[in-house]
């Protein structure tokens, strides 16, 4: 009877012993699913802190010289004259040149970069596709600084021996450039929204009569749009935010964008150039323009960002 009641309890211990180590393991295991959460939430708080302490200091920052030159004469002036003896701060011709640029900059790379991706990912051999691909990501790491001395060497004097014009730095040479630089973002979010549409779309497409062209652009194209809209908002957002390379190839002069073979100077171009040697009002007033451009960007990102989720709402 001893023997038989022993045995019984080595039984019942070897039976609940597995049952323990499991839920010691489904602990640990959720202990360390916590951890891993708390992490990537306190780095999601750390990245939206980081924008709303950049917000709140541009407008401590900028509404002073807003305030002291007026908001109607900084707005809407047509002279920037930051050190002159009676200094003039009137950001217009900025402005209206980042739109301009940015305009010229999407209708001319948002139609070759669109038509790139499609053939890459549609019609291209494995073989063109990967060569393609590693150019197009080569493009997308040169520094900003090496597109604008290859503008400033090569394309301001091709512009100017085209057209016959004495200084080929101005908005169109600006355009060029940026229109290559947004290249690669919208190639590389393009096709990578294109090959996510589910091979049966085409198939389908295909099935009823229609051509390999009709079926890329009738049926991926509208499938892929919401990507494809959001490489376009990419490369607005490139090119309204690039300073560099825009600065040794439009001019940098502060007039207003009347022709494209004109020297025109840029929001960021702005603050770029004059913040070193920048002091008082003058210091002020261009965090006033870093404001103006900040507000510019979220506006375009927030209007962009409404009309995509309300077609995807349709």
């Amino acid at each position: 009877m001893a023997k038989k009641k022993k045995t019984s309890t080595e039984q019942v211990i070897r039976s609940t012993e597995p049952q323990g180590i499991n839920l010691d393991h489904r602990k640990k295991k959720q202990i360390l699913e916590n951890i891993v959460h708390g992490i990537f939430l306190l780095l999601g708080l750390i990245a939206v802190g980081c924008v709303l302490l950049i917000t709140v200091y541009l407008f401590i920052s900028g509404i002073p010289a807003i305030h002291k030159i007026g908001i109607v004469d900084f707005l809407f002036g047509r002279e920037w004259a930051s050190t002159a003896a009676d200094p003039k701060y009137g950001i217009l011709p900025f402005i209206l040149t980042s739109i301009y640029g940015t305009a010229g900059a999407v209708i001319l790379g948002v139609p070759i970069g669109f038509m790139t991706s499609v053939y890459l990912s549609k019609i291209a051999s494995p073989r063109v596709k990967s060569v393609m691909q590693s150019a197009v990501s080569l493009l997308a790491g040169i520094p900003s600084v090496v597109y604008g001395l290859v503008g400033m060497l090569v394309l301001v004097p091709g512009i100017r021996k085209v057209f016959n014009v004495p200084d080929g730095a101005g908005l169109l040479a600006a355009i060029i450039v940026l229109a290559i630089m947004i290249l690669p973002s919208i190639i590389k979010m393009s096709v990578t929204a294109l090959d996510a549409v589910p091979k049966e779309y085409e198939d389908a497409s295909l099935a009823l009569g229609a051509t390999p062209i009709e079926t890329y652009f009738r049926v991926s194209v509208p499938a892929a749009k919401s990507g494809i809209a959001a490489a376009v908002v990419l490369g607005v957002g490139r090119a309204i935010g690039e300073a560099m390379a825009v600065m040794m190839v439009a001019g940098n002069v502060p007039n207003m964008p009347d022709s494209l073979f004109q020297s025109v100077r840029f929001l960021t171009t702005t603050v770029a150039s004059e913040m070193a040697y920048s002091s008082g009002l003058q210091r002020q007033a261009l965090f006033s323009v870093a404001l103006v451009l900040f507000m510019f960007i979220m506006l375009i990102n927030a209007t962009l960002n409404f009309f995509l989720k309300r077609d995807g709402n349709k």
